[in-house]
């Protein structure tokens, strides 16, 4: 007895002990991740905590409920497994091997779940510098990974090895080979920890730079100059920091990874989206749900009832399955070479809408992805903003966005718009006094460069943006409206529905209803209650089924999935959409408003013109044809009035160049004349600087040479600066009065250059005495440069070919019914030669005003005057940010839906205020990019045409699909509810018409709303806004479709016993025949409709559907397993198997809808729609009825009529106005 008892305790020491061990370390891990480690992350002065399912364990910890069971659970099993391996005795065999079993599994359950939860959160722990010191944090790493990635292994080996039934030297052998298994996968990595352990000698907690993060933090969040000094200014930190103020840091992949070890990267945290099954839960709530779910209840209880269980389960259990397939995860994932034009979709609601949530994830991903330019060993490359470090030196100018915390190095006349971060609109300038700068703000103007001190989460901006969550729950204007209409169709379902189960109920009650050999279904004190009940649910079960036909799921389903297909397929088209109601929208649009730098043309410049010294300089790269007084104060000009750079490898090779494409052209213009770059920006040094300005067209900056002479060197637009100048430098090196002769010379110059499609850039400059320049430096940000009394040294001409393709792209827009305008800065003769070689303007007839205008004279004209000549303008030149802002006003005013193209921060009003804005990629503002719609992102006007026909595709594609799920929803509806009234029974059961709507949602949805774009969409007008979804064309063809499936179907369903020659047949055999073929024929209807349906108005049905797999694709699914249901689930469906004529019988009555469709769309219609004309015809019959009503009382009245003329006129043109 007391050998018998021993076992027992030794597996409850075992257990006690095993409990109480494991217990304290899954405390001890739980602590120091809850309490000690996630708390330190928060206040993280150094690395990021990265966002993973890591991060979301440390946040939330573990359960100490949790960890208790979870110990328990395991110190039982290793206890039981011990005393059971000890002593097994014959009378506990069959126990103790079910028990092995048992306890087999929950070996591998613990290995996985300490594996998953406790290392995951001691992982994260270790791959985050949240420690004060290195030494320390990697002490907390090797106890906190290791042991739960040993510890674990030694526990579940054995514990999985010795419950295998094998013997005992084989037992062994698996353990030892395990533990070599385990110790030869870690090796590795405990060799690397322990090395750097003990080898790695202590450092700062910011590793070999001068300074610590808390006081970098202190500089940027408190901004504390009284810090910044003690630490030597901004010079001082440069220093600490290892970089260069003017060349960056180095660079190279060491010092980077250095820098993000010590300060952390550019990222923070994301809040944790919305998983699956919050999409699931929200779609398990849907109404149609319910009832289906209700009704398969109700189906399943009443066939176990009527049927026995082996039988009656079929109807019920079909409800189910396909109530699930309905709304469970039905998706199609393509990735191959071949067929990537297959996409990953969803069938169902919520899978819909989880993969709607991820497209805007990425999508949100890609629109936080700025690209910005720092210097880097000299060099000025651009990077990802997330790829920024500290130290790194940055270029700042209008309309960039700061994309990190950091101080002013240098700068001139540099503004922040800071509210995004303070709330308060005020523009604060910036400078060795206030040099501190917010992530996340934006240039308002100026340029400077500014050191980066603080990084990601360490910024208040960082904070700011994991804190909140990206709302992903917009709905555009068409989906609110076909969630109105399929809201409208399923009222009039659920109303029809209940007047087919009273009707029904009555038919029932009162003996009318009678079964196939004419007995009534109905006795009144004779039928029994269960028998009554049973007629009752089958009724209900009726008027569910007119519910699944009624209820168009498919409608908003189809909207989702169109956007995601487009929106995806608009990306690989170069088109980012920030806001889904613009991807409707643009298929509307009547006018662009487009750019000429970038967008029209390639936005690749040259020099290829010159003139200097009062004359046209024939070679514009020959120095020698200079004078050397003009060609010194060109250099200086050239290298101090400029936002560009240029590099020169220490290695040699070609001078890399970098700024705007038209301060590029003039640097190289520079170089090619022998400029030195570094060597010129030597001689002289910037006081002062008026960045250059989109209204005044040009900029200007105020140097001081060795010899402490002081010059303003102004650049801009040639014929705005050449009449700010009053002299010029002739070919002596003598400055000439500028006389009217050559003053007409010059003019006319730039006439023939801007005739030539060149842009017209002026260079002047004159000297200031030294005196006259403040030395304050609050003084000095106020002081306005002299820009009167000008010395003229050289006006250039840059060529900016057109984009290959434009001309084309502006052809196709003008069939398809959009007006191209284009509105430039540039010379307004500039701006013509670029129209007629793009095609905006036909001929040089049409380059007369109002086709051909300045910004100015559009400007002078009154609000009135400027709706008119709008209507008219092809080419707005010289026109300022403001001109193009009362443009897309006056057009708006005209009823336009107007899309603008720009790029610069003063271009925003216009984007916001347009219906459409679309800002450029590549040259585009940040400040141009946030209040866009669409970032076009190559600047390619191509690229804009590209986004119009998907708008239109995308429209296209909803009328698509909702003419075909409107025929469907008619012609069942109708046959339903003509067959209840009629025989009390409907051919189409719960079952069948559940796979239609699976066939006509989800399916059709998938197959319509994919279709790409054709040509065909850019050779009709612009769709109105307003304009109904359902045109004439559609009810049309609706209506062709729905008479005759309707007619065919119902003469099958009430004939089709003698049709079918099947009165030989048993009478339920012959029913259940019937039934099946009229099921069978209205599927093969849908599937020959689903082609009509892709070409509604156009004859020919098949053109391009090899370009679209997936309609294929679905069409053969959907087909294949119709065949299925047909012959081989007749139990769950309740059909029977058809012979092979019945099959083409039913393959005929589908086909002969496509001949039916040829003639129908052969019939003209009326272009106006029939809601407008019901809204004419009725006000007039209530005029008539009134004008009657005032003769039989003699008071007829003007006043009247004309009160009733003007209700009609309000009644009639509001649609067309809106």
């Amino acid at each position: 007895m007391v050998l018998n008892i021993f076992p027992f305790l030794c597996c409850f020491t075992v257990l006690g002990l095993c409990f109480l061990a494991w217990l304290l370390y899954a405390a001890a891990a739980w602590w120091t991740s809850a309490v000690v480690m996630y708390p330190l992350a928060a206040q993280s002065t150094t690395v990021p905590i990265p966002h993973s399912e890591d991060m979301d364990v440390q946040a939330e910890g573990m359960d100490v409920a949790d960890v208790s069971k979870f110990c328990k659970s395991m110190g039982l099993v290793i206890g039981m497994n011990v005393g059971c391996l000890q002593f097994k005795s014959n009378s506990f065999d069959k126990v103790l091997t079910r028990i092995e079993i048992y306890m087999f599994l929950f070996g591998i359950m613990i290995y996985i779940l300490h594996r998953v939860i406790l290392s995951s959160t001691c992982s994260s722990i270790r791959t985050s510098s949240t420690c004060s010191s290195i030494r320390t944090r990697d002490m907390v790493s090797l106890i906190l990974y290791w042991i739960p990635n040993t510890c674990a292994p030694l526990v579940a080996i054995p514990m999985i090895t010795f419950c295998i039934p094998i013997g005992g030297a084989a037992k062994i052998t698996i353990l030892i080979i395990g533990y070599i298994v385990l110790v030869a996968t870690n090796f590795r990595q405990l060799r690397s920890d322990v090395m750097r352990l003990f080898l790695q000698t202590p450092s700062a907690p910011t590793g070999e730079y001068g300074v610590g993060q808390e006081d970098l933090l202190s500089i940027s969040r408190q901004h504390d100059f009284s810090l910044l000094q003690q630490l030597g200014g901004v010079a001082g930190l440069c220093e600490k920091l290892k970089t260069d103020s003017k060349k960056g840091i180095t660079g190279n992949d060491e010092d980077i990874l250095a820098r993000k070890n010590a300060f952390g990267s550019n990222a923070y945290p994301r809040k944790k989206p919305r998983s699956f099954w919050t999409f699931l839960w929200e779609a398990s709530q849907d109404l149609t749900l319910v009832i289906l779910i209700i009704a398969a209840a109700a189906s399943l209880a009443l066939g176990i009832k009527s049927e026995g269980i082996k039988q009656g389960w079929y109807d019920g259990e079909a409800l189910l399955l396909l109530s699930f397939l309905l709304y469970s995860v039905i998706s199609l994932s393509l990735e191959t070479e071949q067929l990537d034009e297959f996409l990953s979709f969803v069938l169902t609601t919520a899978v819909c809408d989880y993969q709607q949530s991820l497209q805007f994830q990425s999508l949100n991903e890609e629109k936080r992805n700025i690209h910005m330019e720092v210097y880097r060993g000299g060099r000025r490359i651009e990077i990802s903003i997330f790829d920024i470090v500290v130290g790194d030196i940055i270029p700042l100018k209008i309309g960039d966005q700061v994309p990190a915390d950091g101080v002013l190095v240098a700068g001139h006349s540099l503004a922040i718009d800071e509210s995004s971060m303070t709330g308060e609109s005020k523009i604060v300038h910036k400078n060795s006094k206030s040099p501190f700068l917010m992530s996340g703000c934006k240039v308002s103007d100026g340029y400077g460069t500014m050191l980066v001190t603080a990084v990601g989460i360490n910024t208040e901006w960082g904070l700011l943006m994991a804190s909140i969550s990206e709302d992903t729950g917009e709905e555009t204007p068409l989906q609110v409206r076909l969630n109105g209409l399929a809201t409208f169709i399923g009222v009039v379902g659920l109303t029809v529905a209940f007047v087919v189960l009273v009707v029904l109920l009555a038919r029932y009650l009162s003996g009318h209803t009678k079964f196939a050999d004419g007995t009534p279904a109905f006795k009144a004190h004779k039928t029994t209650a269960s028998k009554a009940i049973d007629g009752v649910i089958k009724i209900v079960t009726i008027a569910v089924t007119i519910v699944l036909v009624a209820v168009p799921e498919g409608l908003p389903l189809a909207v989702k999935v169109t956007l995601a297909y487009s929106m995806r397929k608009m990306m690989r088209d170069k088109a980012l959409v920030r806001r889904l109601s613009a991807c409707e929208t643009m298929g509307s649009a009547t006018t662009i408003c487009s750019d000429k730098t970038g967008t029209l043309t390639l936005n690749e410049m040259t020099v290829v013109e010159a003139y200097a010294n009062g004359k046209k300089v024939e070679r514009p790269t020959d120095v020698s044809l200079l004078s050397p007084t003009l060609s010194s104060m060109l250099m200086e000009g050239v290298v101090q009035n400029t936002t560009g750079s240029v590099f020169v490898p220490d290695a040699g090779g070609e001078e890399e160049v970098s700024g705007s494409p038209t301060e590029k052209a003039i640097l190289h213009w520079g170089l090619k004349l022998g400029m030195k770059f570094d060597v010129e920006r030597l001689k002289s040094s910037i006081i002062h600087a008026y960045p250059f300005n989109s209204e005044k067209k040009r900029g200007g900056v105020v140097v001081k040479a060795a010899d402490e002479s002081v010059r303003v060197h102004w650049k801009g637009a040639a014929e705005i600066v050449l009449a700010l100048c009053n002299h010029y430098i002739d070919e002596n090196d003598c400055v000439q009065p500028l006389h009217e002769q050559k003053m007409h010379f010059f003019r006319k110059s730039i006439k023939e250059m801007a005739a030539g499609s060149l842009r017209c850039v002026a260079i002047a400059f004159r000297s200031v005495e030294p005196e006259n320049v403040p030395t304050n430096e609050e003084r000095l940000a106020e002081w306005v440069l002299p820009e009167n009394d000008l010395v003229l040294l050289a006006i250039v001409g840059i060529k900016d070919p057109c984009r290959p393709g434009v001309k084309d792209a502006v052809q196709l827009c003008t069939s398809a019914g959009v007006k191209v305008r284009m509105v430039t800065g540039d010379n307004l003769q500039t701006a013509k030669a670029i129209a007629l070689e793009c095609g905006i303007l036909a001929s040089d007839a049409d380059a007369s005003e109002p086709n051909l205008i300045e910004g100015k004279t559009f400007r002078a004209l009154s609000e009135e005057r400027r709706q008119e000549i709008a209507e008219k303008i092809s080419v707005m030149g010289r026109s300022s940010p403001n001109d193009k802002l009362l443009l897309v006003k006056a057009l708006k005013k005209r009823g336009h839906v107007v899309a603008v193209t720009g790029d610069g921060t003063n271009d925003a009003p216009a984007l916001h205020e347009a219906d459409i804005g679309l800002s450029m990629g590549i040259q585009g503002t940040e400040v141009a990019k946030e209040s866009s719609d669409i970032i076009i992102l190559d600047d390619n006007f191509s690229s804009v045409v590209k986004v119009v026909r998907w708008g239109r595709s995308l429209y296209a594609n909803i009328q698509k699909f909702i003419q075909f799920q409107l025929t469907v929803i008619v012609a069942a509806l109708i046959i339903n509810v003509v067959a209840a009234f009629s025989t009390g029974d409907v051919p189409l059961n719960a079952v069948q018409l559940l796979w239609i709507s699976l066939v006509m949602d989800t399916l059709g949805a998938l197959a319509l709303a994919t279709e790409p774009p054709t040509d065909y969409l850019m050779h009709r007008p612009p769709v109105g806004r307003r304009e109904p979804l359902i045109t004439n064309i559609m009810w049309r063809n609706l209506l062709i479709q729905a008479v005759y499936q309707v007619t065919v179907l119902l003469i099958l369903n009430f004939r089709g016993l003698s049709i079918l020659h099947l009165e030989h047949e048993p009478s339920t055999r012959a029913y259940k025949i019937k039934n099946t073929v009229v099921f069978n024929a209205f599927v093969f209807c849908q599937l020959f409709n689903e082609f009509k349906a892709r070409k509604p108005d156009q004859l020919n049905v098949f053109e391009g559907v090899v370009k679209n797999p997936l309609f294929i694709g679905i069409v053969g699914v959907t087909l294949v397993m119709q065949i299925v249901i047909v012959e081989f689930l007749g139990k769950l469906t309740s059909t029977v198997r058809l012979s092979w004529k019945l099959w083409l019988v039913c393959i005929a009555i589908g086909f002969v809808s496509w001949p039916l469709a040829v003639i129908g769309k052969l019939i003209p219609v009326p272009d106006t729609p029939l809601s407008r004309l019901f809204k004419r015809k009725i006000p007039r019959r209530r005029r008539a009825q009134g004008h009657e009503a005032d003769k039989a009382d003699g008071s007829s009245s003007d006043c009247t009529i004309e009160g009733e003329v003007q209700l009609t006129s309000v009644l009639v043109v509001q649609p067309l106005s809106a």
